[in-house]
């Protein structure tokens, strides 16, 4: 499946902080709770779903979509593989491994576990297209998640390094824009 374009769904409920362990609704308050690119990060998943399913009315939906970072989200992919080459032990930092929930399989053990039901995996296909390596690069100077926290970490001249590996390594259009693979699991279970 790849997505083209994404509408915006107007929801009318008032914003609000909370954990995932701790959603700041009533039980079954909610007809959906969805967690985008965000579930690989809580720490207890099962914690986390569990109270999805709480505060989802019966009947109702809990979703989530996480990267594939092991293969099908090539931007992250690419970066880790050539950061790896040059220091063995990114390998350890890389999201693929610090992150195994981001499989189909175990997508769909978690929300098993978290009792919810009728519970289907998807995969989904997107397209990332940069306007030239630039593009593709600039995030990672940000600091901000584990492969920019690791890239702005490095030593400017080992920044660098990777830097003219990734340029050499990534295809670049006669056009001079990248087009990479963006893929997503999906997952999702009723409420019961």
């Amino acid at each position: 499946m790849i997505i083209d374009r994404i509408e915006p769904i107007a929801l009318r409920i008032p914003k609000s902080t909370g954990a995932a362990d701790a959603l700041p609704v009533a039980d079954g308050a909610v007809d959906a709770v969805v967690s985008g690119l965000v579930l690989n990060f809580v720490p207890d998943v099962g914690a986390g779903l569990a109270e999805c399913r709480r505060a989802t009315r019966p009947g109702g939906t809990v979703g989530a979509y996480v990267w594939d970072y092991a293969d099908g989200m090539q931007p992250i992919r690419a970066f880790w593989d050539a950061a790896a080459e040059l220091d063995p032990a990114a390998a350890a930092l890389d999201e693929a491994v610090r992150f195994p929930l981001c499989t189909p399989d175990a997508l769909r053990a978690a929300f098993t576990a978290a009792g919810l039901a009728d519970v289907e995996a998807a995969t989904l296909d997107a397209e990332a297209r940069f306007a030239g390596f630039d593009d593709y690069w600039r995030p990672f100077l940000s600091g901000v998640g584990p492969a920019p926290g690791y890239c702005a970490g490095l030593p400017p001249e080992r920044r660098e390094a990777l830097r003219v590996l990734l340029a050499e390594r990534l295809p670049v259009g006669a056009d001079g824009t990248l087009a990479l693979t963006a893929r997503a699991f999906a997952c999702r279970g009723t409420s019961v």
